[in-house]
């Protein structure tokens, strides 16, 4: 008998291990959420990273963070945090400004323009995320949470 993962990416030998098939259903979940996301977030000219960045600045406050701090905070690693500000910089949506006890580092913060164009988003992403996941019920939904918790501090 093959696995539903197995069927849908139609692979015909068996999956080598229940780690592997974990693993692959965790990945095909994520994209299928993330996808759903990414059209929301594209009718807002915002990309899944750009989002995040301004979502992280926005909860940093005013003194705004550095994109060091920025990237350690991302849901996704971007390794360009740098350039994913110019782009945002660029558009208005963050302002940017060097320490002065130390012009090698400069801050960010998110701008007002940011923050206009976050605050349509928050009641719609908040419906997709209950659209998408409030069928598993509290209890399957804390156990998730945990359960993925507990993998990601193994890796």
């Amino acid at each position: 008998m093959t696995g539903r993962i197995q069927r849908e990416i139609k692979q015909s030998t068996p999956i080598g291990s229940l780690e592997e098939e974990a693993y692959l259903n965790v990945q095909r979940t994520a994209n299928a959420l993330s996808d759903e996301i990414g059209d929301l977030l594209r009718a807002h000219q915002l990309t899944p990273p750009q989002y995040n960045v301004l979502r992280i600045l926005r909860g940093a406050g005013e003194r705004g963070l550095t994109a060091s701090d920025i990237g350690e905070r991302m849901i996704t690693r971007d390794p360009d945090v740098t350039r994913l500000v110019d782009r945002l910089e660029k558009r208005g949506l963050v302002e940017r400004w060097r320490c002065t006890e130390d012009r090698r580092v400069v801050w960010t913060r998110i701008s007002p323009a940011g923050l206009e164009a976050l605050q349509p988003l928050d009641a719609p992403l908040h419906e997709l995320h209950v659209g998408q996941l409030a069928h598993l019920g509290e209890e399957k939904l804390r156990t998730l949470v945990a359960l993925l918790e507990e993998a990601r501090d193994r890796a």
